[in-house]
């Protein structure tokens, strides 16, 4: 439900124009896939290497983001829904200040994710599917959560009791479990500069 009583305010500098002194075309890195796959770990790697070329832009990670803005969202269907609801909204409020933005969430609906690319211009939306064997995710298991859900200490767990859509057509498909995690960032930097995001020529 929309607040009524409001009435949307243009502003004088377009997207356009904050995108051209920074050299770049603001895109959506949306990164899913299950917990443990390396979504932060790459999504972080890419930022880093962005950085390094001197491009403009931001990571909002799926936990931080529940610390704060979503800090009172739990892990129901519909509470996942609104998260990566209002995470759509953000994030379409970053690249119109022309930012390269990346999420890293698991995002486990296919109705959710294409949800957020309908909110987004042609093109910007680059689903970036991080295709890790949930076995593998098991033996990381870095925050215990796994372990967690087998003995159902954890509910509406994404791989055990709730289920995670697998990306049918992903601009980018990394495998973690046949890359170093360097290799699978440099794979995305190469698809932004291919696809004209960004220029590493001019840059770094």
């Amino acid at each position: 439900m929309k607040t009524e009583n409001t009435v949307w305010h243009e502003q004088h500098i377009s997207k356009a124009q904050r995108a051209s002194i920074k050299d770049q075309k603001p895109c959506l890195l949306w990164y899913t896939g299950l917990s443990g796959s390396g979504k932060s770990t790459v999504a972080n790697a890419v930022d880093a290497l962005l950085f390094e070329l001197g491009c403009h832009s931001y990571l909002l990670d799926g936990d931080n983001v529940r610390h704060g803005l979503n800090g009172d969202l739990g892990f129901t269907d519909d509470e996942r829904i609104e998260n990566i609801r209002r995470i759509s909204e953000v994030s379409k409020l970053f690249l119109d200040a022309g930012l390269i933005v990346s999420t890293a969430f698991i995002s486990p609906f296919e109705q959710d994710r294409a949800s957020a690319r309908a909110k987004l211009c042609q093109g910007e939306f680059i689903e970036v599917y991080i295709d890790t064997p949930i076995s593998i995710c098991e033996q990381r298991d870095p925050k215990g959560l796994y372990k967690k859900a087998r003995a159902g200490e954890i509910k509406d767990f994404t791989g055990i009791d709730s289920s995670y859509d697998v990306p049918t057509k992903p601009e980018i498909h990394v495998e973690t479990a046949e890359q170093s995690i360097q290799e699978c960032a440099q794979q995305i930097v190469n698809y932004l500069a291919a696809q004209g995001f960004i220029s590493i020529t001019n840059k770094g």
